[in-house]
């Protein structure tokens, strides 16, 4: 008897084993702690499928792996500034908004501060202002400023300047990221962080190397636990992973400087070679619902750009000036984007940092 029950126990194992790998499965490559693990139990459960998830930790390496064809992706969540580079070669199948109508969802004000970006960059894109509605949905806003720690930094200043602190040296970060380090030295010194003019980005890399000197390291992930446990004092970092992390540590504050933000946006998107397309779109148009956008925003603390859904956060959230700068401070931002053959006047430059003493 007991062996039968065994058998029996190891059939009906099997059978459900098999039925749950007969399950489709979404394949999505991400940002780390970028959607709440909640929300995709739901997904699978109202879809019936699996999400395998893997994370990065830049664009650059997203990139490169997608470039390498070593894996196969359904959904990815480039920043805009990647989105455009991808589309350009061919690597992104275009959308099938019907099945996303969700999108009515999205932020006026967000949408028409990345597209006027591209025309003062290119005003020949004005002619192909459809393409990344059709290749990507925006789904979070990525705004770059300081953190700090308020019981430890004296006579803290909201400048990118901050950096040239010897005070501070040793313990201050900033992004391991060509365009948002380029970008705060850019800014500091009055230029946009879109230039591609030769000189403008030779003082910047002059001002970034004499910055490094000060800094401990750049660094993109474990900034968050550095200002957190007091090793890093200063920061350069993400808007909404600091909100994290003034969550459970009061004495870390964050500050946009007074020489402008940094902004990005991530978009979601479906690779060439997607094999579960389907599924793929019902993703896209489930993370565009209100409550789930909500819902995610007050996970992650990103903003989505997704008017359906910010009544539905609480007052602390959606009253935060981090989470919702001002107008003035959205004034000053700067939408970080694609520079086509340029790009490798940043790649230069930041070859001469990282290689600087």
């Amino acid at each position: 008897m007991k062996k039968s029950f065994l058998l029996i126990l190891t059939l009906l194992s099997t059978f459900f084993s098999c039925n749950r790998t007969r399950e489709p499965q979404l394949h999505v490559f991400i940002w780390s702690d970028y959607i709440n693990p909640e929300i995709i139990a739901k997904f699978e459960k109202k879809y019936h499928c699996q999400v395998i998830i893997d994370t990065y930790d830049s664009n650059e390496s997203m990139y490169a792996k997608l470039k390498l064809g070593s894996l196969d992706y359904d959904i990815l969540f480039p920043s805009n500034y990647f989105l455009d580079l991808m589309v350009q070669q061919e690597m992104l199948q275009p959308l099938d908004t019907t099945k996303i109508p969700n999108r009515k969802n999205l932020d006026p004000v967000y949408l028409k501060l990345a597209d006027s970006g591209k025309q003062v960059l290119n005003p020949d894109y004005s002619n192909q202002r459809d393409l990344l509605p059709v290749y990507g949905v925006p789904y979070m806003i990525s705004t770059t400023g300081i953190a700090y720690r308020r019981d430890r930094v004296k006579a803290f200043e909201p400048s990118w300047g901050i950096f040239a602190r010897t005070d501070l040296k040793g313990r201050m970060t900033m992004l391991n990221d060509i365009r948002e380090a380029m970008g705060a030295a850019l800014k500091y010194l009055g230029y946009s962080i879109n230039t591609t003019r030769p000189e403008e980005i030779d003082k910047a890399v002059d001002q970034l190397i004499e910055w490094k000197r000060n800094l401990a390291k750049f660094e993109s992930e474990q900034y968050k636990n550095g200002i957190a446990s007091a090793e890093y004092l200063v920061v350069q970092g993400y808007g909404g992973d600091i909100l994290q992390v003034i969550q459970e540590n009061q004495e870390v504050d964050f500050a946009y400087p007074i020489q402008g933000m940094l902004m990005s946006i991530d978009y979601l998107v479906i690779p060439k070679n997607a094999k579960e397309v389907e599924l793929a779109h019902a993703f896209i148009n489930y993370l565009l619902d209100g409550e789930v956008a909500a819902e995610n925003m007050v996970f992650g603390r990103h903003l989505s750009p997704n008017i359906a859904g910010y009544d539905k956060l609480p007052a602390s959230l959606r009253n935060n000036p981090i989470l919702f700068p001002s107008e003035e401070t959205l004034a000053k931002a700067e939408v970080i984007m694609n520079l086509d053959q340029e790009n490798a006047l940043y790649n230069k430059a930041w070859d001469r940092i990282k290689a600087a003493n």
